[in-house]
């Protein structure tokens, strides 16, 4: 039976006692990042994508050092939207993440793929490895923020990446119908489990605006998101249009150039979430 450092007393448990501290890799002792926010939802289809790349693009905007984990190992769309298709290199500390053209360091599984289109049929257990080597093996450098863009639900990847990251807050997307709000609910008591803040909520495709006379059409009813931020006591970053341009400039892998309302409005409720963020 050997002494564990991590115990008062004698030990066989490995070295695998919680109390340890943990190995570092190379790339994580040379990674240093200020704020992890997670792009999260529990629902699928509400745009976790496209917010988790303009709020990157956002904070770039803002001046600050930003990376993107596309934590959705079997259906990733960050390299999509950002045009981005060229394979990570390996450098001195570990793997170098991929650079957008403003400069976003972004790492996805599509960037490990021959093509874009061939599916990732994997179980479990695959999945949250590669989550983990995303953690433990990519040379993020100095980051003021990393964007996780979490797949939908609540199961491995999300945990996962709670467990492993120092995270300081989520970005709850919903859309304005009751179901919706009633999914994202069940995330956010996740994120109370995990001990993770929710920084606040951000209703997505609340309207499209007519391109005449400028009036907004609800395409999905009344929302029901104020009931979801009254439950939770979190702040309601806004309610954003189902814009058809954000549509088409990701479909053509020109995010970084969309200069529309949904980033605008984004952009001036931004403090809301560096807020939370900056208490944890």
């Amino acid at each position: 039976m050997s002494q564990c450092e991590g115990c008062a007393s004698a030990s066989s448990c490995g070295g695998s006692c919680p109390s340890q501290e943990p190995t570092l890799t190379d790339a994580q002792k040379h990674t240093n990042i200020k704020h992890v926010i997670v792009c999260m939802s529990g629902k699928g289809g509400v745009g976790k994508s496209s917010f988790s790349s303009i709020l990157a693009i956002a904070l770039k905007n803002r001046g600050f050092a930003v990376g993107l984990m596309d934590a959705d190992i079997t259906g990733p769309s960050i390299p999509k939207l950002f045009g981005v298709n060229e394979q990570p290199q390996v450098g001195e500390f570990g793997v170098e993440p991929v650079k957008s053209k403003k400069g976003i360091s972004l790492m996805s599984m599509n960037f490990l793929l021959p093509h874009d289109d061939d599916p990732v049929v994997w179980r479990g257990a695959m999945i949250t490895g590669v989550v983990q080597q995303f953690i433990t093996d990519i040379c993020w450098g100095d980051l003021d923020y990393l964007v996780v863009d979490l797949p939908p639900g609540t199961g491995d990847v999300p945990l996962t990446v709670m467990q492993n990251l120092n995270v300081s807050g989520a970005l709850i997307v919903t859309t304005p119908q009751g179901l919706s709000n009633m999914v994202v609910r069940k995330g956010l008591k996740m994120l109370d489990l995990m001990n993770v803040p929710a920084l606040g909520i951000a209703e997505n495709m609340s309207y499209i605006r007519c391109g005449n006379c400028g009036e907004e059409i609800k395409l999905f009813g009344e929302s029901h998101v104020q009931e979801t931020c009254d439950q939770f006591q979190l702040p309601l970053v806004g309610q954003f249009p189902l814009d058809p341009q954000l549509s088409e400039m990701g479909d053509a892998g020109k995010i970084e150039d969309y200069d529309g309302e949904v980033l605008s409005l984004l952009t001036e409720n931004l403090d809301v979430l560096l807020k939370g963020a900056d208490e944890k």
